[in-house]
């Protein structure tokens, strides 16, 4: 029997889009909510080549909406990127998956994406995402951007030289805390579904070669007020990104630095994106943690670090001396 028998019936995609999916290869950046959904969905159309980049490992409050993972991920202490590449063996042993339990920065991002056809953005944060927007324009690589908090969510097809990119949508970082989380809003698994499902079915008709098929615009949906709408986007004609060609968040120009405090068992989180306002951050955290605020900084203890973020940005993470792991919290919880 022919596993794709049913996705070949199909008539925009057929033989001809099955033959270019199994050639292809595809960069996965983020395993979490959006990239398990993802995953899945590659693994079982029979891409030829996935490769896995997360930082992070599996947790118990993961399982509600990530859906690769169980609780024997948990009690192994798996490193998402590895557990998601054990299931996606036992779906379809013919997909070459390759897990890289690394961070996206600067300094490895184009390595990583150097081989892929596509690039899907499973990750949670604003900064990572225009780090991936610089290197696929530099590039030439189309890629998917899909965001989800709440009940809602955002889906972007980004073809360079021929699409709006994510700059000319969303010109500047966010200032940090500014923006919901999962960790600070909540999400619906559902949602996460929805958005992920229409990532990868842009994902599909690029590498089947089906452009003409991809939405042009931005599709927003909210699966608690029942909304889905498409709205077109063009290039900005002065985008800095796409337009110009200046990659700041791939020269370190922009985006978030961690330093390791010698000797403290501390690092130190800075960030681009601007002033915090930390009555603002104070109360989507309010849900999460007991927080402590003054005019000079706010502090909160989650996950076993203590978290104190001031006003320019800068936060120092304490009970850890890992900058990937630092990154992973800030992003959690102070957003962007």
């Amino acid at each position: 029997m022919d596993r794709y028998s049913r996705q070949r019936l199909f008539g925009p995609f057929g033989n001809d889009g099955q033959k270019r999916l199994e050639a292809s290869r595809a960069v996965l950046v983020g395993c979490g909510a959006l990239g398990s959904h993802l995953a899945q969905h590659l693994a079982r159309a029979g891409v030829g080549r996935l490769r896995i980049v997360d930082r992070d490992f599996v947790e118990l409050d993961n399982l509600q909406r990530q859906v690769l993972f169980d609780e024997e991920d948990v009690r192994g202490n798996l490193p998402k990127a590895a557990a998601a590449a054990l299931k996606i063996a036992r779906i379809n042993s013919t997909v070459a998956v390759e897990p890289r339990v690394v961070d996206a920065t600067w300094s490895n991002v184009e390595e990583l994406i150097a081989e892929a056809d596509v690039v899907l953005d499973g990750t949670d944060n604003f900064e990572t995402r225009f780090l991936l927007n610089d290197a696929c324009v530099k590039a030439g690589k189309p890629w998917v951007y899909g965001g989800c908090v709440a009940s809602h969510g955002m889906v972007l097809a980004v073809v360079p030289g021929t699409t709006a990119c994510f700059a000319c949508v969303v010109p500047d970082l966010p200032a940090p805390g500014s923006s919901p989380t999962c960790d600070t809003a909540g999400v619906l698994g559902p949602a996460v579904g929805v958005v992920a499902s229409l990532q990868a079915a842009e994902a599909l008709k690029i590498l089947a070669g089906r452009f003409e098929a991809l939405n042009a615009g931005l599709t927003t949906v909210d699966v608690w007020a029942n909304a889905f709408q498409s709205f077109g986007v063009r290039r900005a004609d002065d985008c800095p990104v796409c337009v110009k060609r200046v990659f700041k968040f791939l020269t370190a120009q922009e985006g978030g630095v961690a330093t390791t405090l010698c000797g403290r068992n501390a690092v130190q989180v800075s960030s681009s994106g601007g002033v915090v306002d930390l009555a603002e951050l104070e109360k989507r955290l309010a849900a999460v943690a007991p927080v402590r605020r003054n005019p000079y900084l706010l502090r909160f203890e989650k996950d076993g670090h203590e978290i104190t973020v001031f006003p320019d940005g800068r936060a120092i993470v304490k009970g850890t001396d890992d900058a990937t792991r630092a990154r992973a919290l800030y992003a959690k919880y102070v957003g962007a």
